[in-house]
């Protein structure tokens, strides 16, 4: 499915240009983290190339048409459907596709994956915040993404649920899934990422390894932004 291109995308609502003429490839591979102040438009970035906005200029383009079938997407707050935690994960993947005797299967194998596998039967909006965040994680990682788009997803937990999700993340990186994702905690940008793209005012400012961009940031922006996002998290 990667690379996804993006050329010259404009992306505006209420008369605010909130991407502009923004142009970026993503190939498979490293684990990108976008990184950027509030209001930079990584959020809208993100439901762009997730399909679930149009840009209002530009064009976005994926190498295989049949793209939007190995991508999925984890919120800051996962939205859960009102059944048990497997049945959350069979029914995304029955709507998918896949057999009921599959969908269980694989149900099975990822709420254990993701350390879940006591709480299958509970319903999951009585979940805590970091269960739900994993079983978010398990129901788009049970579809076999090739791209998994990941918005801020440790943004409302504590430190133990996050170091929780981190590891998740890495696991779902290490079976081939490419990770894109943003967050604001500079700590947790250096832990999962291999690779930095920071925005400013819907633009893409700069892009580097890493190690490059933290210790050697080319722009007054990105360094205005390390400055005052530490200490790290």
């Amino acid at each position: 499915m990667l690379p996804l291109e993006l050329r010259d995308v404009c992306y505006a609502a209420n008369g605010k240009v909130i991407l502009d003429r923004l142009t970026v490839r993503i190939d498979a591979g490293p684990r990108t983290m976008i990184l950027g102040p509030n209001g930079a438009g990584k959020s809208v970035l993100m439901r762009v190339c997730h399909g679930l906005l149009r840009p209002t200029s530009g064009a976005l383009r994926w190498c295989s048409s049949s793209g939007a079938r190995r991508q999925a997407m984890v919120f800051q707050r996962p939205v859960m459907l009102r059944r048990t935690a497997i049945a959350n994960v069979i029914y995304g993947l029955e709507l998918s596709g896949f057999s009921r005797r599959e969908s269980a299967l694989r149900a099975h194998d990822v709420l254990e994956a993701v350390g879940l596998e006591t709480a299958a039967h509970q319903p999951a909006r009585k979940l805590s915040g970091g269960e739900q965040q994993r079983l978010a994680l398990a129901r788009a990682w049970a579809l076999g993404p090739e791209v998994l788009f990941l918005d801020e997803p440790t943004a409302n937990l504590d430190p133990r649920s996050t170091r929780d999700v981190e590891s998740i993340i890495t696991a779902i990186h290490a079976t081939g899934t490419k990770i894109v994702m943003t967050t604001h905690n500079l700590g947790q940008a250096r832990r999962l990422g291999d690779e930095i793209l920071f925005m400013s005012e819907g633009r893409l400012v700069e892009r580097a390894s890493v190690d490059v961009f933290f210790r050697e940031p080319a722009s007054a922006e990105a360094k205005a932004f390390i400055k005052s996002e530490l200490p790290w998290q």
